[in-house]
């Protein structure tokens, strides 16, 4: 069994804070990560792949994923974006390619990765979204699993708490 670690929760108030909670993330990154978006249907996983695409250097719009099931957006470091949401059998992820995404050349991006964890090369950091009581408001769960992101987990930490601490996410 992989280990996993919660680390940490914040709230964000509007769309524009989930993509500032994202970018200010996106500091953390490196080449061959693995980002698994999981939560509630409509809680701003694409939102947070934008704000992550955006911070690193991807200069086109990101779009859900969900009928192509896999985006590619270059940028500093290429974002493969997947959604694995309409999956019906756990084989089906290896018709998607998902091990060779995973490389040193960029970071992949997974909604509703967490329907496919078993078949998750290596270990990743779990961003699980979702919604509060007014329309825009998010809660935002960070948790390890593996040890891909051991290291940087006081770094995610300050991220939460700095993200706490703004009004305006």
């Amino acid at each position: 069994m992989v280990e996993s670690r919660p680390l940490a929760a914040v709230s964000t108030t509007s769309v524009d804070g989930t993509r500032r909670l994202a970018a200010a993330l996106a500091d953390l990154v490196r080449p061959g990560d693995l980002i698994v978006l999981c939560g509630d249907l409509g809680a701003g996983k694409t939102a947070f792949t934008q704000g992550l695409g955006a911070a690193l250097g991807v200069e086109v719009p990101i779009t859900s994923p969900t009928f192509t099931l896999a985006n590619r957006y270059p940028g500093a470091l290429t974002v493969h974006h997947l959604d694995v949401y309409r999956l019906v059998h756990i084989d089906e992820v290896a018709d998607l390619g998902l091990h060779e995404l995973v490389d040193d050349a960029s970071v992949t991006v997974v909604e509703w990765g967490d329907a496919i964890a078993g078949a998750l090369p290596g270990g990743f950091l779990e961003v699980r979204l979702l919604l509060g009581d007014r329309p825009d408001d998010r809660q935002v769960e960070f948790r390890t699993v593996g040890t891909e992101w051991a290291d940087r987990e006081p770094a995610v930490l300050a991220v939460a708490s700095r993200a706490a601490g703004e009004k305006s996410c």
